[in-house]
């Protein structure tokens, strides 16, 4: 989205051209530390100045973005989001990431009050599934992401069936995500794992991580083939347009989840699969 009158903030370092990214955070604050981490290691760069430019305001003061969703609160989280949002462009952003995935609910509103790009994490999610084959995907997120019909809109778009948790299974989501990430409690790990293969068992080829508290859990137990962590592909569009990608980081969800092959386990680590 160009801005009349504005000049292009691009710079370069070392023949790079990279682009100011600002970040709203905050959303929860170890979820936007993480994405932090996982652009840095996204990012190609041998020296500290060929890592992309980042302007980033976390606040956690933000209101609940799933309880205003649902309509269980009346404070409207999209004010102070855009606020930020201004408030990054007015310091030279020139594309804006949010690393959660409920708050997406906003992201057009965002984009058109900001004045600037918003990245679209879930509609890079759907065209990574699609790349990879996968035509069933899991979803495990906040409840207002899954009322919402965010992610199954977008992946009706590309043909891939939505596949939800059941009422018990998505109570142990939201428990995970609010009771343990949130509050900085060990994760029912044993409950994690039972809803992602009561999702395999329902035919999905793959479990999206609709959320980025879920990106932790996969952080902390290396979780490998057959989840996509939807931070990671938020991290992953972010340095693509405002820096330049690592060549490791060129897919994120291994193909054999997709043919239905389970790959060998690498020694060492807690490793988990889908089942």
């Amino acid at each position: 989205m160009a801005v009349d009158g504005e000049e292009s903030q691009v710079t370069e370092r070392h023949g790079i051209h990279m682009k100011k990214l600002g970040v709203i955070g905050g959303l929860g604050p170890m979820a936007t530390a993480y994405f932090l981490q996982l652009i840095t290691q996204m990012s190609d760069a041998e020296t500290d100045q060929e890592h992309m430019e980042i302007l980033l305001h976390s606040n956690p003061r933000i209101p609940d973005r799933t309880r205003f969703i649902l309509g269980q609160s009346r404070e409207d989280p999209l004010p102070q989001m855009v606020e930020i949002g201004i408030d990054l462009r007015s310091q030279g952003a020139e594309m804006i990431a949010v690393p959660c995935v409920t708050a997406h609910y906003f992201r057009k509103r965002l984009e058109r009050e900001i004045g600037i790009p918003i990245l679209d994490a879930i509609r890079e999610t759907a065209l990574s599934l699609r790349a990879a084959g996968i035509r069933r995907a899991g979803i495990m997120g906040t409840d207002g992401t899954i009322e919402s019909g965010l992610f199954q809109r977008a992946l009706a778009e590309e043909e891939i069936i939505s596949v939800l948790p059941d009422q018990v299974g998505q109570q142990a989501v939201m428990d995970i995500i609010y009771k343990e990430v949130k509050a900085g409690r060990p994760v029912d790990f044993p409950a994690f794992r039972q809803v992602a293969r009561e999702l395999s068992d329902a035919g999905a080829q793959a479990v999206v991580l609709a959320c980025t508290e879920l990106s932790l859990v996969k952080r902390d137990f290396e979780l490998r083939d057959g989840f996509l962590d939807v931070m990671e592909v938020l991290a992953r569009k972010a340095v693509l347009t405002c820096g330049r990608l690592n060549p490791q980081y060129e897919c994120l969800l291994g193909i054999a989840s997709a043919s239905g092959e389970r790959p060998e386990r690498m020694p060492g680590g807690n490793r988990e699969y889908i089942r």
